[in-house]
């Protein structure tokens, strides 16, 4: 084992545990008030649930020796994971390096189905989610699965992580259906600086997620930290420029979703392709989310978050430029398509397909199987309250000092005359 391997590593898998409570920021600013702490939660919740299911059995799924489709179970509950060298880090530090992955991946999801999905089906959902679908795709792309023997590039997560969650994202947003207020109502951001916050901190844990992924600290991870400077930031000078030109303004949730948009994109290159290779896929990458994100808002789907447009066609945009892109001098297992290697693209488009196919099914079928023992939705009537308080029994933000919040429900279905009323004594008024 090598020491500043290890070193690097140890930083990388602090640094991508960072992401998770980033993320419940950037999407916590995005919802409004009376559901911003629901949303933070099932960010942070990950942590838990995720975590634990990964250490447990997730783990082995995805890198045990198995079948070209699945881990098997040796290193179920931890067993023969330990400070042995695992390339030039310890075994444990990889386990637990991966483990951030798993649980920021689950997380991602919940930007399609926030202000309307109970907390209990969710946790359910993530847990199992993790375990059947990230796990499996995983070990498909890094465990030695079959689309590895096939040849595919994704150097940190551009199937594996981005389109999945993007694909689950899609389906989740269709079985559970709509807010009872999309379509009706403005629904605004209710902290824009929240969000910018967590697009923040995201850009900044997102170097471990990608340099992090070359393993130790050496050129590839220099080149895939090059990457992820100068990729998002070409994303967002040319997502400010179509909003210049297609309103007269630019908006910081614009620019806040340029950027992940762009960390999302150069995730399957960034150990693969040069910086020049990097600033283009960068580049390019805004035009497509860009222009998903303007059609979902003129459809009945209510991703509420705009999962599929940052990461599901940002993450397949980028794995199809990987394989246009990648070069061999970048020490690269192979040349992409630009550089006389057309065949790479094809291998790229089918780790795509598989991916959205398998992540698409085997959600829905979660989601099915969830719904059909516990209600996935809130209540009509919690809904309007909030799932801060119905959910959580809490608010955001005090209304003044000794709040104390009394929720009173009286007996029988609730009607307009009967519903739950809300009031606060102490200082609410």
């Amino acid at each position: 084992m090598i020491a500043a391997d290890t070193a690097w590593m140890l930083a990388s898998t602090a640094l991508v545990l960072l992401m998770t409570p980033a993320l419940g920021f950037f999407y916590g600013g995005l919802v409004r008030e009376k559901n911003s702490l629901n949303t933070i939660m099932m960010s942070v919740a990950a942590l838990g649930f995720v975590g634990i299911a990964w250490a447990l059995i997730g783990y082995s799924f995805a890198f045990a020796p198995g079948s070209g489709f699945l881990g098997g179970m040796s290193f179920a509950l931890l067993r023969g994971v330990g400070l042995d060298a695992q390339g030039t880090i310890p075994h444990l530090l990889f386990m637990s390096y991966q483990a951030t992955f798993a649980i920021i991946t689950a997380a991602l999801i919940s930007g399609a189905i926030v202000e309307r999905m109970r907390f209990g089906p969710y946790l359910a959902f993530i847990t199992l989610w993790s375990l059947f679908v990230y796990a499996p795709v995983a070990h498909w792309v890094w465990g030695g699965g079959w689309l590895a023997k096939l040849g595919a590039l994704d150097f940190a997560g551009g199937t594996v992580v981005h389109i999945n969650a993007g694909a689950a994202a899609l389906v989740a947003a269709t079985v559970l259906g709509p807010r009872k207020d999309y379509g009706r109502q403005a629904i605004l951001p209710h902290s824009v600086p929240f969000t910018v916050l967590g697009a923040g901190l995201l850009w900044f844990g997102w170097f471990g997620f990608n340099a992090g992924s070359a393993l130790g600290a050496n050129p590839s991870a220099a080149l895939a930290f090059t990457n992820t400077l100068f990729a998002p930031a070409a994303t967002l000078m040319v997502w400010t420029m179509m909003d210049l030109l297609r309103t007269g303004k630019v908006t910081a949730v614009g620019g806040a979703t340029a950027i992940v948009v762009g960390l999302v994109a150069v995730t399957p290159a960034a150990g693969f392709v040069g910086p020049l290779g990097g600033l283009a896929l960068g580049a390019l990458a805004a035009f497509p989310s860009y222009y998903a994100l303007l059609f979902r808002a003129r459809t009945r789907l209510d991703d509420s978050l705009d999962v599929v447009a940052a990461h599901g066609v940002g993450g397949t945009v980028g794995a199809l430029l990987t394989g246009v892109l990648a070069q061999k001098v970048w020490n690269t297992a192979t040349d992409g398509a630009l550089f006389g290697n057309p065949k790479q693209l094809g291998i790229q488009a089918a780790a795509v397909l598989a991916t959205i196919v398998y992540s698409a099914a085997l959600t829905w079928g979660l989601m099915k199987a969830i719904g059909a023992v516990a209600a996935l939705r809130a209540t009509a009537p919690d809904e309007g309250l909030g799932l801060d308080v119905s959910q959580h029994g809490e608010e955001a933000y005090a209304r003044g000092e000794g709040a104390i919040l009394i929720l009173d429900e009286p007996p029988g279905p609730p009607t307009p005359a009967a519903a739950p009323v809300l009031r606060a004594e102490g200082g609410r008024g």
